[in-house]
């Protein structure tokens, strides 16, 4: 298995048909056609999108006869959702540094 990459992760959601697939695939595994009947964007392109979300680790897929079946990778969201927690963790702890320093007064 792939090891997740930060960094890919973020770049493959910053394109808004890739953040729609996955609000689809956080519904339930679909294959490539569903997507595109729930989608504005043809099979080909969900596929590459797929690809992309794949390669991030954001996704996984099994097949299931003549098709791909995709999920969420759950490994890969977890790792964004920690990073955005320590994001707002830092962003707390620099908030309460500066909240609690004592202000001049004039």
């Amino acid at each position: 298995m792939e090891t997740y990459q930060a960094a890919d992760g973020w770049d493959a959601l910053g394109e808004p048909s890739r953040r729609a697939i996955l609000a689809c695939l956080a519904e339930r595994p679909r294959a490539v056609g569903e997507l595109a009947d729930e989608l504005p964007i043809s099979r080909p392109a969900v596929s590459q999108h797929l690809k992309v979300l794949k390669d991030a680790g954001l996704v996984t897929d099994r097949a299931a006869g003549t098709r791909r079946v995709y999920r969420l990778n759950p490994a890969g969201v977890a790792a964004l959702r920690d990073q955005l927690e320590t994001f707002w963790n830092r962003a707390l702890d620099g908030y309460q540094d500066v909240a609690g320093q004592p202000t001049e007064e004039k």
